[in-house]
């Protein structure tokens, strides 16, 4: 049996970052990964998701030239599918052609034992990978989570796509269905409706983006329609026969599904355990990520922030634990991010005794930009920020001064006597603040 102070199962972002901190330490460490190293980030996620999305803006803002004064006569564009697939070779240049070999090449430069394959705790200080039996003092569970594939009858015959195949494939369906109005449903609509896709996307709740402020939500429905997107709330799909039936009755024929409807934590490692499960079925932890003593969890397997800046803060915290520090996390001030053009960028909580909304389009720079206005929400709970929604340009930029101001309890006072650089969108912060100290005072 191979001994080491610390096995890390899953090499996604957070386990990646984890035993690099732990080796660069002194620690022995060995990482278990069936997948690639790092995880589904850098190749079927937030990557490529954010390159697509980058040519699809560009695609759409050639056809705005003569609105933006750039050209006088507008230019003639390449079809939908010889883009796409220029954007097919731009995104596969940018995720390594799904190679991980320089990160796993990266992590054993470090000293770091990686071991390909699918591990499991056979017992307290043990897990096994095909036979090969690693001991451990100390274990850190990040194991990540996977497509929820709803019980459709059909569906399973159509051979939907998950994102994962949204994101890496090369393939320009002409016309795609997609369950889910998250920020994943919400993000491949655009990429696909801007190169030419015909897009209906499914919504069963009464409006997008899950439990984000109304008025946001609100926005990107608006925005999607905009872009040709054909936005239907409140409604599910009872069948595929093949075609999709819906719950009013009504049907939709598409090239291709795409199944964009949440995700589970990956706990099967651990089942040995019996670790206790939190609301959402993650592996419940405390304030330093530990499960139960000497072992750790970050990560989607906890289900509390499931994004990979929240699974790199969470690994920070536990080899920070591990190394014999006090570090706690602190998951009040998360920023949530989708990464539409224009995004939704979002943080802490609205549920407070005062919120103010405040139009963007006041902000000189939307129009010097000619961007679609938007708004701004901020929540107060009469003396600090608690909790900020954005649905505007660079918001996932500008959000940054709502996440300090929340996590390091900034008094309103000084947002407001804060000065900001003139012409920016981040200006709207001013009179947002403003009108939460007058609601505090009334």
């Amino acid at each position: 049996m191979e001994s080491f102070d610390v096995v890390v199962l899953g090499a996604g972002s957070g386990g990646e970052r984890l035993a690099g901190l732990l080796a660069d330490a002194g620690r022995r460490v060995a990482v278990v990964e069936s997948g690639r190293v790092g995880g589904e980030c850098p190749y079927t996620a937030c990557i490529p998701s954010k390159a697509l999305l980058r040519s699809a803006t560009a695609r759409h803002d050639a056809t705005r030239l003569v609105e933006l004064g750039a050209v006088a006569t507008a230019p003639v564009l390449d079809s939908a599918e010889a883009a796409w697939q220029a954007a097919v070779r731009r995104r596969d240049r940018l995720t390594e052609h799904l190679d991980d070999s320089a990160a796993a090449k990266s992590l054993q430069d470090k000293g770091i034992t990686l071991v390909r394959g699918e591990g499991r705790v056979t017992q307290d200080g043990v897990v096994d990978v095909a036979g090969r039996a690693l001991s451990y003092t100390d274990l850190v569970v990040a194991t990540g989570s996977s497509p929820v594939v709803p019980d459709i009858a059909g569906l399973a015959d159509i051979e939907p796509w998950t994102s994962d195949d949204g994101l890496t494939s090369s393939e320009r369906p002409a016309s795609l269905l997609v369950l889910g109005g998250g920020a994943i449903g919400c993000e491949l609509a655009q990429v696909y409706a801007r190169f030419g896709v015909e897009v209906v996307l499914v919504e069963s709740g009464d409006q997008l983006l899950g439990k984000e402020e109304p008025r946001v939500a609100a926005a990107m429905a608006e925005l999607l329609r905009s872009d040709g997107v054909d936005v239907r709330l409140g409604l599910s799909v009872t069948s595929f026969e093949p075609m999709a039936r819906l719950d009013d009755g009504s049907t939709v024929e598409v090239a291709r599904v795409l199944v964009a409807t949440g995700r589970r934590p990956r706990t099967e490692a651990v089942a040995a355990l019996g670790l206790e499960r939190n609301d959402d079925g993650g592996i419940a932890v405390d304030a330093a990520c530990r499960a139960r003593d000497h072992v750790y969890a970050v990560g989607d397997v906890t289900a509390l922030a499931p994004y990979t800046h929240a699974a790199n803060y969470q690994a920070d915290v536990v080899a920070d634990v591990i190394l014999g520090g006090d570090r706690r996390a602190d998951l009040r001030a998360v920023p949530r991010c989708v990464y539409t053009d224009p995004p939704v960028a979002s943080v802490g909580t609205l549920d407070a005794p005062h919120t103010v909304c405040v139009d963007l389009g006041d902000v000189p720079r939307t129009a010097t930009d000619s961007e679609r206005p938007g708004l701004l929400v901020l929540a107060s709970d009469g003396e600090v920020l608690v909790g900020a929604s954005a649905f505007g340009p660079r918001a996932d930029e500008w959000l940054a001064e709502a996440t300090l101001a929340i996590r390091a309890r900034v008094p309103l006072a000084v947002l407001r006597d804060t000065i900001r650089p003139f012409p920016t969108v981040g200006e709207a912060y001013l009179p947002a603040v403003s009108d939460l100290i007058a609601s505090a005072r009334t």
